[in-house]
């Protein structure tokens, strides 16, 4: 008679789709940083502890550490957004625990391009004879540029 094989663990733990690099892409792409964070330049990292039911739900979020200003709720947000895989095994119905880390950084301005402004006048040169060295062989246009 052949020996089953056991699993590794009982209970497998849930997965996000795609895995941590997609759950940090989704979280860097639905992130929200609150006005009153902006106006404030507050930074810093809320860290939540969450719930994931049996059906890859995410029943319930506190916060365990915050930093105020609109960032722990954007946070909590956040993380009700998130749905799991879940593995079915043995037909066990199981709520599984699971921290995490959010972190809000001032998002980068763009670097202040120098103000270049260019002023010209054009004014109506009086007729003078042309001489060898103010003509122009190739023909064309003749431009002089005062700064």
């Amino acid at each position: 008679m052949r020996k089953e094989i056991k699993e590794k663990d009982f209970i497998r733990q849930p997965n996000y789709p795609g895995g941590q690099k997609a759950l940090k892409n989704f979280i860097g792409q639905n992130l929200k940083y609150p006005p009153a964070a902006l106006e404030e330049k507050i930074e810093g990292t809320v860290f939540l502890r969450y719930d994931i039911d049996y059906k890859g739900n995410v029943v319930d979020v506190k916060v365990l550490s915050g930093i105020g200003h609109g960032c722990d709720e954007e946070a909590v947000r956040l993380v009700r957004l998130l749905k799991f895989e879940v593995p079915k095994v043995h037909k066990v119905k199981v709520v599984f625990h699971k921290n995490i880390q959010i972190q809000f950084k001032m998002p980068k301005q763009p670097a202040a391009q120098p103000a270049t402004h260019v002023q010209y006048q054009i004014t109506e040169k009086k007729a003078v004879k042309e001489t060898p060295e103010t003509q122009n062989p190739a023909g064309g246009y003749h431009y002089t540029i005062t700064w």
